[in-house]
Parts: C-alpha cells; structure tokens; sequence
C-alpha cells in the first residue's frame, strides 16, 4: 500500500496537520517496537484499556516516523511531523482497510465462531495454495485491530484472501 498523505485525508475524514501533506506512507504500525517503523510508516496511536499509543509518539518519531493517526498531536512534535487527526483511531484504522479492500476484486473467506478460526484458516490455505496466491491473517489477527491490518497486507499478487474474524 503506498499513498501520499494528502490521499488519506477524505478516506479517514481527517484534519491534516503538518509541514510535508505530500508524504509517501507505504506501511502501517500500531506498534512502537515494530523494527519496520520508519520514515514511510503511517503509526497509528490506538487507544485501549492498558495503553495509549499517544504516550509512543515521542518515541516512535526517533525511531523515523513522521506521519501519524492521532485524535491529539503531542506539543513536542507540532511542526516536526505530519498528523491525520481523527475523532476515533481505531474507527480510521478500518476505515482505511476497507478503503484498501474495495481496490481489490477477488474473493475473500471469512473464517469467524467462537472456536477453531485459526486452524481453519490454515487448513483451507493449505487445501487451496497450489491453485490460488493467498493472503491470510497472521497468526490469530481476528480483532478489531488485527483484521483492519491483515487486509492492509493485500497486494496485486494475490487472488484469494482467507481472513478470521472474532465474534465480538
């Protein structure tokens, strides 16, 4: 997924802030530790129960990142780099993945229930691999989080997706 950060504004009803809106993003983090964190990275600084990646910002810039999803800019990086703010960034997160989707015309098996998801999911990408490229979810990615990031892993080599999905 490559985009200039002017293009994802309309797509996550954005307010730019930021001194380049002409930047190339070709990754998306929600981690600080990720080691792909770096200048083309679009992080985006979700919130949940036990953290709240607006405390990483500071440290995810040092790392090279200069293009973020935020619903605050931290003082310390106003003027330093680029922010899409948003009301909700796990709500940006899927609403970029289903923007990403919907450039994709092949099908999609979604795998969800209360139990077995995972080996399901490997066990159909086992039985069609030989006559499909398939992109799948990594591990159990079957959140809310992990499948918005496990559609944004879907390139222009792949002809089948198998994606697991939790019930809540």
């Amino acid at each position: 997924m490559t985009r200039s950060i002017r293009t994802l504004v309309p797509i996550l009803k954005a307010q730019f802030q930021g001194p380049h809106d002409i930047a190339i993003v070709d990754a998306v983090s929600i981690d600080s530790r990720s080691l792909q964190n770096g200048p083309h990275t679009l992080f985006f600084a979700l919130r949940g129960p036990n953290h709240d990646g607006h405390d990483f910002l500071e440290t995810v810039y040092t790392q090279g990142v200069t293009n973020f999803v935020v619903q605050r800019v931290p003082e310390a990086l106003v003027g330093k780099a680029n922010f899409l703010i948003v009301p909700d960034t796990l709500v940006a997160l899927q609403q970029l993945a289903t923007a990403y989707r919907s450039e994709f015309s092949f099908p999609i098996i979604g795998v969800t229930g209360s139990n077995g998801k995972t080996i399901v999911k490997e066990w159909l990408n086992f039985l069609l691999s030989p006559d499909y490229h398939i992109i799948r979810s990594p591990k159990s990615y079957n959140s809310q989080v992990g499948v918005p990031l496990s559609v944004l892993g879907i390139n222009e080599k792949h002809n089948l997706g198998i994606f697991e999905a939790g019930i809540s």
